[in-house]
């Protein structure tokens, strides 16, 4: 084998006699930016007595019964971090909160993802804060809620903070030096006694003050800074869309809906922190917003749906528009918290079972909790967002959509199922189809010339020529015909010139991980493929040529986390495979391999072997899944792998992804992507069997993302 190095200083390097060298080509893709609401906040403390106020001279004091702990209450404290070893209790409520610095296993990633920002010596001190919960009023179950912020995140891990714990009755909330650190979302409130001790450690906590009931906090704009921090700019901005996360250590991408309207592409996703396992596992999402008219700059809004009150939790939904109002469908998951008999559930199928189609019922907690599809509208065409109140429907995942016929439908998932139509959204919704699509996951219907399709979750993509009878639908999936990668829940919008666009997310170690955006290309029989967006492609830097040829096993070893790799693929009369190996180096433990036959038209990602091609994996078609959830080891069908093609590979690794994404564009027609937890790819080893690989190249992203 050959090995040829890559350095961060590029020059011509010459090794066993082949060329390293710089290309002219530099500074590839185009910039991107998203500008995002600022994490900023400000309390006004102003005018407000304490409720209590703990100091060195008296660290501990009684806090009195709150008369309403529905109220909430607000803690402020000084804090002073410093190496420490274990665990230190730094100030305490018995039996209701408890504050601590303690030392995070820098293996264990979890809920929190604690491991994301680590110490240079490879340690992970922690910031943490436990509410004693009673969960329900019927129920004699108490959980601590934990809120909590690697110190290494903080722009002094060890020095002096100002700390804002907000419990406002419905979100609990972790402020650090005046920035929103972490949130979870409560169910049920503390058992406040008549009087609760309090106390501070004052190693680390000079000064705490209680305040009953919560303070409001405000989001700062980027021409207001904190009077803390007054030299301090609340503006943000992320660099990339593509692989992009929510700012935060435990923040990712849930299931996408995206609307083209009025020039402006809106992508909705459910804000998911600690994989699904926020509100005590009751999922505590709800849909925060971007938008863009150019796919360079992105703007983030306000949440479009946000939690509101302690049964809220909300489940997919869609964009539409009707009576000229840009609307948001989404489902009240309101049966993960309380059981279905305990909400309005039954009154909304008694109501179909008598009249044939759906009734109108309000947010009434006085009847039961409700539950269900509702929709909020925008007030301005672009964001402001205001909820209606209204449950249109028993469905807790709704797919509403206005047909090109002018039609409004809706596709029901999770309690309900079918195709539903109806004059109105607030009522009269008629069962068309009682059995189609069947229910599953997040359904989503768009027409593309001749053709109509729906799609579902992970899984599911029908067709049937346009304007036919639903009947005629006919399962992609099952022939393997597909246009699944790896991406989960996505949705499909038609934008400007008459493309389609793609976006769904990439699971990360459970639910939720970065949003994947895709551009879509659709064949004469209907068959839809995808390829990489140019908008929103990564820049690399300066582009390295690695070799002009390949045709036997080489090994290059890599010593950045994110690039680029580039090449031209010859298959020899009869087809062949090629395969590359990402890997840490000698260790084949996280190893992954990307095999493409042009043979069998097939596509794969596989754990990495060092002393041959790795075995044939799955597609979804054959049952083939990544272990966390459907989503396909292997792609069948290949278009245009008969006649030399271009392969382009996108690694990108990061500290908060805790491994590597991996995403390949195959003949600019097909995509497929993978997550390697633990891998940060140093090496790559080609290897080939009847096909050549030539005109190797690549650059290092130059973003952080």
């Amino acid at each position: 084998m050959k090995k040829i190095c890559l350095f961060k200083v590029l020059f011509v390097h010459l090794y066993m006699g082949m060329t390293v060298s710089c290309t002219n080509n530099t500074d590839t893709g185009v910039p991107v930016k998203v500008e995002l609401l600022s994490s900023a906040r400000t309390f006004d403390f102003d005018g407000r007595t304490a409720s209590a106020t703990l100091n060195p001279q008296s660290s501990q004091a009684d806090i009195t019964l709150p008369d309403d702990p529905k109220k909430g209450f607000t803690l402020k404290f000084s804090l002073t971090t410093k190496p420490f070893k274990n665990e230190e209790t730094v100030l305490e409520i018995h039996n209701i909160l408890t504050v601590r610095l303690r030392q995070h296993d820098r293996n264990t990633r979890d809920r929190q993802n604690y491991p994301a920002f680590k110490m240079p010596d490879n340690s992970c001190p922690v910031l943490e804060a436990a509410l004693k919960l009673k969960l329900y009023p019927d129920k004699d179950e108490i959980q601590d809620m934990i809120v909590g912020i690697p110190l290494a995140m903080l722009d002094e891990p060890f020095g002096k903070h100002e700390i804002v714990l907000n419990f406002s009755g419905v979100c609990w909330t972790l402020f650090v030096d005046g920035k929103l650190s972490d949130n979870d979302f409560a169910i049920g409130y503390p058992l406040w006694e008549e009087k609760n001790s309090c106390k501070i450690n004052p190693d680390y906590t000079p000064k705490a003050e209680f305040y009953y009931p919560a303070l409001t906090p405000k989001r700062l704009t980027p021409t207001e800074t904190p009077s803390e921090t007054p030299s301090e700019t609340v503006s943000e901005t992320s660099s990339e869309i593509q692989y992009w996360t929510p700012t935060g250590h435990n923040a990712w991408v849930g299931d996408v809906a995206t609307i083209y309207h009025k020039g402006r592409y809106h992508v909705f996703y459910l804000y998911d922190r600690r994989h699904h396992a926020a509100k005590f596992g009751r999922g505590g999402h709800y849909f925060e917003h971007l938008s863009t008219t150019d796919f360079k700059t992105w703007t983030e809004h306000e949440p479009a749906t946000p939690i509101e009150e302690q049964w809220e939790t909300f489940g997919t939904g869609t964009p539409f528009v009707f009576d000229h109002k840009l609307c948001i469908s989404y489902g009240l998951h309101t049966t993960r918290i309380y059981p279905h008999e305990q909400t309005n559930l039954p009154m909304q199928w008694d109501f179909i079972q008598k009249h044939g189609l759906t009734g109108t019922f309000n947010v009434d907690l006085s009847q039961k909790y409700p539950a269900g599809a509702t929709y909020s509208i925008s007030d301005d065409g672009i964001a402001g967002f205001k909820k209606t109140g209204v449950i249109f429907h028993p469905c807790e995942n709704p797919s509403v959509y206005v047909d090109p016929d002018g039609k409004l439908k809706l596709l029901a998932n999770y309690q309900a199922k079918g195709t539903w139509e109806s004059q109105s959204v607030d009522q009269g919704w008629r069962c068309l189809n009682k059995d189609f699509p069947p229910g599953g996951d997040c359904t989503f219907f768009f027409r593309w010339g001749k053709f109509d399709y729906i799609i579902g979750g992970f899984v599911n993509q029908w067709i049937k020529p346009a304007g036919t009878d639903d009947s005629l639908y006919v399962d992609l999936a099952r022939q393997g015909l597909d246009f699944y990668d790896g991406t989960g829940v996505p949705a499909v919008s038609q934008i400007h010139d008459k493309r389609f666009v793609m976006a769904g997310w990439m699971p990360i170690r459970g639910w939720g991980g970065p949003l994947i955006i895709r551009e879509l290309t659709q064949f004469p029989d209907g068959r839809i493929g995808t390829k990489w967006m140019d908008e929103i492609t990564p820049q690399t830097g300066e582009i390295i040529s690695l070799a002009s040829s390949i045709s036997d096993n080489q090994i290059f070893a890599n010593d950045n986390e994110s690039f680029l790799l580039s090449f031209q693929v010859v298959p020899a009369k009869g087809g062949g495979k090629f395969g590359i190996v990402f890997s840490e180096g000698n260790n084949e433990t996280n190893a992954c391999e990307l095999q493409i036959c042009s043979d069998k038209k097939r596509a794969q990602f596989a754990a990495g072997a060092f002393n041959g091609f790795s075995a044939q994996t799955k597609s979804l078609r054959e049952g083939g899944s990544n272990g966390l959830y459907p989503a396909p080891e292997a792609i069948e069908n290949l278009i245009g792998v008969d006649k030399p093609f271009t392969v382009r590979v996108i690694v990108k690794g990061s500290d908060k992804l805790g491994g590597s994404l991996i995403d390949v564009e195959i003949a600019g027609q097909r995509t497929l992507i993978t997550y390697r937890p633990d891998l940060t790819v140093k090496q790559l080893l080609f290897r080939t069997k009847g096909v050549e690989l030539k005109h190797i190249r690549l650059g290092n992203l130059i973003n952080k993302f």
